[in-house]
């Protein structure tokens, strides 16, 4: 590892990260991580570890990557979303070119319910989005 750490390292986990401060100024230069909170990326909750007093700067860089990690998470679900579009137009060759009667008859009512209610939602969301535009 180089010699220049960060302040603060975040295990991410499902909802959000457990956050260490780094320190290496022990006898040993050992890189010591010592956790001093919780935060949930979904409702933006800070909570200290254990007796932690949380400071400023602590609670700076806690929020700074808060921030980074939402937008990071809303930029890959767009991209999944997009992988998604591709999926259904490969889809669309495979059934089309590939796919044989009984592979077809497996596959065709829970993608045609699927895509229903897909559309249907999609249709009702363009709908209240372009009504918002016209007031």
């Amino acid at each position: 590892m180089g010699a220049d750490l960060p302040d603060y390292y975040f295990r991410v986990r499902e909802n959000g990260a457990a956050v260490f401060r780094i320190g290496t100024e022990n006898r040993q230069r050992r890189i010591e991580m010592v956790e001093i909170a919780a935060v949930n990326v979904k409702n933006g909750n800070i909570k200290p570890h254990g007796e932690v007093e949380l400071t400023k700067a602590d609670r700076a860089a806690i929020e700074d990557w808060l921030v980074a990690r939402q937008a990071q998470l809303a930029a890959r679900e767009v991209d999944d979303i997009l992988r998604t579009v591709d999926h259904l137009n490969l889809t669309t060759q495979w059934a089309q070119s590939r796919a044989t009667d009984g592979q077809l008859d497996a596959v065709t009512d829970a993608l045609l319910l699927a895509m229903h209610d897909l559309r249907t939602m999609l249709v009702k969301r363009k709908a209240d989005r372009l009504g918002k535009s016209a007031d």
